[in-house]
C-alpha cells in the first residue's frame, strides 16, 4: 500500500527527531520510500525526503537510489524536475558514477527547464569529484544513444572551461585526453570539432609538446598515409576539417610539414577534380587557402624540390600568358582573367617554401621556364596596377560606416589581395629571387605591428610604385601596350561577399545538419540503462 502525504509527514518527523539514532528506524525511511508509488503530492515529498535522509541507510541505498530514478522518469515534469535537482545528494563515493551516468542519460530531455536542471546537477557532482563524473559522461559517450552522446560532447565542449582551476587538475586533464583519444576511433566530423575544442582548452595542451600531441590526433584522423579520391566528398570533407582544426597548432616549434607535403602531392595535382562537400563552397580557393596559413609553418620537407615544382606548375596554370599582338593568331580571344584570389594563395605559399630552397628558380627550372614565368609575372602585375587604381579611386575618401558595406568590404579585401600579390611579385623579380618581405593573407587580420609598418610604408611608396620592378623593365614586345587598351576589367562576382571569411569552425562541411562523415558512426540506441 503506498504511502499517504500524512505517513510521509509522520515519517519524516520521526527521522528529523531521531538525530544520531536515526538508523534505528529503517521501517519509516522505508515508507518515505514507498511515496513514489502515490500520488503527484507524495511524489514531491518523497523527491525531497529520500535524499535528505540517504546517507544514513547505507543498506538501503539502492532502493533510494532506485525510488529517486522512478520520480526522475515520472510523466509529470515537475516531479521530474524536483527528483533530478535532489540528485546530487546521492552522489557520493563509489554511487558518485553511477550517478554521472544517470544524469547524463537525462540530458536526453526535450523539456528545456528539465534540460537546465539536468545540467546543473551535473555540473554540481563535478566539482565534487570530477574524474567520477566524467566517468559517467564518457560511459555514456562512448555506449549511450546517438542523442545523449552528442548533449554530453556539447556539455564537456562548453562547460570545461568554466570548471575551476582546483577542479581541473593535471590528473582530471590527462583522464579526459585518455578518455577522448577512445572516443575519437569513432566519430562525425561535427564530434571531431567539438572533441578538439574540449582537448584544446586543456591546460596541459597549452605546452609546446601539448600541441604536437594534438597534431598527432588530427593526422590519425586526416587518414595522411592514404592518398586523396578527390571524387569522394567524405574524403574531402575529412581533410578539410581536420586541417582547419590542425590550423591553430601551428608554430615555429610545432610543424605543419606533414599536411603540406599531403597537399603538394595530392591534393595540386587534383585541385580541378575536387569535389565540395557544401554546395557554395569554392572547394578549389579553399584548400589554396589551408595551404597558404600551414605553409609558414613548414619545417623541413623531404621531397621540398618535388613539391615546390608541384606548386610552381599550379601557379602557373593561374598566372596566363599575355595575349598575342593584335595580328597574331589569338587577336580575337578575350582577354585572359587574373584570379587574384588563387594567385594570392599560390603565390604566397610559393613564397614561403622557396625560402627553404632559394635556388630553385635559379638552378632548378630551365633559363625558358624562368623567361616564360617572369612574362606571366609581368603581365599579371600589369593587370594589378590598373585594378589596384580603380579600387582606390572607388574606395577614395570613405570612411566609417561608407566602408562597413558589403560592396566595399569586398573592395577592401580586394585591395589588401592585389597589393599582397604585388610585393610577392616584386621579391621574385629580383636578381637572384628574395623571398625576405612578409605579407598578411587578406583573409588574416592584420597584426598591429604590421599595420604601422604599413602605415609607413603608405607613406613613402605610391600605388604606382607598388611592383615597380614588374613594370619598369623592358617588356616583351608581344604584351599590349598601357595606353592601347585597358589591361584588365574586373569580373563581376570574382569577388564574392565571403571573400575575407575563414572560419576554423564554420566553413565547408557539416553546415546545415549534414549528417554523418568520416565513415560515420553506427546507431548506437540502446535506451535508459540505470
Amino acid at each position: 500500500m503506498a504511502a499517504t502525504v500524512e505517513d510521509l509527514y509522520r515519517n519524516y518527523g520521526i527521522l528529523a527527531d531521531a538525530k544520531e539514532d536515526l538508523s534505528k528506524h529503517k521501517d519509516a525511511y522505508q515508507v518515505i520510500l514507498d511515496g513514489v508509488k502515490g500520488g503527484p503530492k507524495e511524489k514531491r515529498l518523497a523527491a525531497q525526503f529520500i535524499p535528505k535522509f540517504f546517507s544514513s541507510f547505507p543498506e538501503l541505498a539502492d532502493a533510494a537510489i532506485n525510488a529517486q530514478l522512478d520520480l526522475c522518469e515520472d510523466e509529470d515534469v515537475s516531479i521530474r524536475r524536483q527528483a533530478i535537482k535532489e540528485l546530487p545528494r546521492f552522489a557520493s563515493g563509489e554511487n558518485l558514477p553511477r550517478v554521472a551516468d544517470i544524469l547524463t542519460q537525462l540530458l536526453q530531455t526535450d523539456d528545456s527547464a528539465e534540460f537546465n536542471q539536468v545540467i546543473t546537477a551535473l555540473i554540481s557532482i563535478f566539482k565534487i569529484d570530477a574524474k567520477g563524473t566524467l566517468g559517467g559522461l564518457f560511459s555514456q559517450i562512448l555506449q549511450g544513444e546517438d542523442v545523449v552522446r552528442e548533449r554530453a560532447i556539447k556539455f564537456l565542449s562548453t562547460k570545461l572551461k568554466t570548471m575551476p582551476d582546483d577542479t581541473m587538475t593535471k590528473e582530471v586533464e590527462d583522464y579526459i585526453f585518455i578518455e577522448t583519444k577512445k572516443v575519437l576511433e569513432d566519430v562525425t566530423g561535427e564530434e571531431f570539432v567539438l572533441l578538439m575544442r574540449i582537448l584544446s582548452g586543456l591546460k596541459n595542451m597549452q605546452t609546446v609538446s601539448g600541441r604536437q600531441q594534438l597534431v598527432e590526433l588530427v593526422v590519425e584522423q586526416a587518414f595522411l598515409e592514404q592518398a586523396l579520391n578527390p571524387a569522394d566528398t567524405d574524403s574531402v570533407d575529412r581533410l578539410l576539417q581536420c586541417t582547419r582544426q590542425a590550423l591553430p597548432l601551428f608554430s615555429k616549434n610545432v610543424h605543419s610539414t606533414r599536411f603540406v607535403t599531403y597537399f603538394c602531392e595530392f591534393v595540386l595535382p587534383n585541385l580541378s577534380l575536387l569535389t565540395s562537400p557544401v554546395a557554395e563552397l569554392d572547394i578549389q580557393l579553399e584548400v589554396l587557402k589551408l595551404l597558404a596559413e600551414m605553409s609558414p609553418y613548414c619545417g623541413d620537407m623531404d621531397k621540398l624540390e618535388v613539391n615546390l615544382n608541384m606548386l610552381f606548375e599550379k601557379l602557373l596554370e593561374f598566372m596566363p600568358l599575355p595575349p598575342e599582338e593584335e595580328n597574331g593568331e589569338n587577336a580575337a580571344n578575350e582577354e585572359p582573367k587574373l584570379q587574384f584570389s588563387y594567385v594570392e594563395c599560390l603565390l604566397f605559399s610559393f613564397h614561403q617554401l622557396g625560402k627553404k630552397l632559394p635556388d630553385f628558380l635559379i638552378d632548378k627550372i630551365s633559363a625558358e621556364k624562368l623567361k616564360d614565368f617572369k612574362i606571366r609575372l609581368q603581365y599579371f602585375a600589369r593587370g594589378l596596377q590598373v585594378y589596384i587604381r580603380q579600387l582606390r579611386v572607388a574606395l577614395q575618401g570613405k570612411t566609417g560606416d561608407a566602408l562597413k558595406t558589403e560592396e566595399n568590404k569586398i573592395k577592401v579585401v580586394a585591395l589588401k589581395i592585389t597589393n599582397n600579390i604585388n610585393v610577392l611579385i616584386k621579391d621574385l623579380f629580383h636578381n637572384p629571387p628574395s623571398y625576405k618581405s612578409t605579407v598578411t593573407l587578406s583573409w588574416k587580420p592584420v597584426q598591429k605591428t604590421e599595420a604601422a609598418a604599413a602605415a609607413i610604408g603608405q607613406k613613402r611608396q605610391s600605388v604606382e610604385d607598388i611592383g615597380a620592378t614588374a613594370t619598369t623593365k623592358k617588356l616583351p614586345t608581344n604584351l599590349p601596350r598601357r595606353d592601347a587598351r585597358q589591361i584588365y576589367n574586373p569580373p563581376s562576382g570574382k569577388y564574392s561577399a565571403s571573400i575575407g571569411n575563414f572560419s576554423n569552425e564554420q566553413r565547408g562541411g557539416f553546415r546545415g545538419g549534414r549528417g554523418r562523415g568520416f565513415g560515420g558512426r553506427g546507431n548506437r540506441s540502446r535506451g535508459r540503462i540505470y
